[in-house]
C-alpha cells in the first residue's frame, strides 16, 4: 500500500521548527530526496566575499554548454542580489569536515561580515569570473548568470541558473573515483523525512556517497 500525499498540507505533519512550513513545501519532507551540498561565493555590493551553504540543485548540460541549475534560492538574501548585480557566481563542493564551518557563514552574515573569515575559509580571486572562490574546495564551478525564474510566482524563491565557464579540481581528486567519493568528496544534504503515518517530523541527514557498482 502507498501512502498518498496532495497539495493539500496533511494537517497531522509537525513541524520541526515553527517556521518549517512556511520557507518549505510539504513534498520536501515527504519526498527527502538527497541533494549535493555546496557554497555558492559571490562578492557583496560593500566588496565583502558572501557563502551561500546551499543544496536544491542539479548540474546538466548537452556538447554545447554546461549549467548549474539552483532550483530553491531565496529572493532575500545576499546571494540572490549579489547574483542578479554580478551576473555571475562560483559553486564550491567541498568535503565533510568542512561542515561546521559551512555552518558559521550561515550564522555570521550581515551585510559588512566578511564571511570567508566566518568560515575561516581563503579566499581566490576567480579564472573567468567576477567572484571569490574558496580555495579549501575540492572542486570549484564559476558560473555566469544564464536566467532567473521565479517558479511559483510568488516572489519567495527563484530558479537561478549558470552557465559554467571554468572548473578547478584539486590534482588529488582529479583521478578516476578516487578522493571524489567518500569520507573527502562530496556532500549530500537528506532532507527530514517526515513519518508519512504519525506526522511526526525527522531530522536532516548529511551524507556522504559509497560506489556499490560500475556500469
Amino acid at each position: 500500500m502507498k501512502i498518498e500525499i496532495g497539495l493539500e498540507f496533511p494537517q497531522h505533519f509537525k513541524a520541526a521548527y515553527p517556521e518549517e512550513f512556511e520557507l518549505f513545501s510539504h513534498f520536501e519532507t515527504s519526498s527527502a530526496i538527497p541533494q549535493v551540498l555546496f557554497s555558492v561565493t559571490t562578492w557583496k555590493e560593500n566588496g565583502k566575499p558572501n557563502v551561500c551553504f546551499h543544496s536544491w540543485s542539479c548540474f546538466h548540460g548537452d556538447r554545447t554548454a554546461f549549467f548549474a541549475v539552483m532550483g530553491c534560492l531565496y529572493q532575500n538574501t545576499h546571494t540572490y542580489a549579489n547574483i542578479q548585480r554580478e551576473k555571475c557566481f562560483c559553486i564550491n563542493f567541498l568535503p565533510l569536515k568542512y561542515y561546521d564551518r559551512l555552518i558559521d557563514t550561515i550564522h555570521e552574515n550581515e551585510d559588512d561580515t566578511d564571511e570567508f573569515k566566518a568560515g575561516g575559509f581563503t579566499v581566490e580571486k576567480a579564472r573567468s569570473i567576477h567572484a571569490p572562490v574558496i580555495r579549501e574546495s575540492f572542486l570549484s564551478m564559476e558560473c555566469i548568470l544564464k536566467s532567473i525564474q521565479d517558479l511559483s510566482g510568488a516572489g519567495i524563491t527563484a530558479m537561478v541558473t549558470g552557465q559554467v565557464r571554468h572548473v578547478s579540481v584539486e590534482e588529488e581528486y582529479a583521478k578516476g573515483y578516487g578522493k571524489r567519493y567518500g569520507q573527502d568528496g562530496f556532500m549530500l544534504l537528506v532532507p527530514a523525512p517526515q513519518d508519512l503515518i504519525t506526522g511526526e517530523p525527522g531530522q536532516s541527514g548529511i551524507g556522504i556517497l559509497d560506489i556499490k557498482r560500475l556500469d
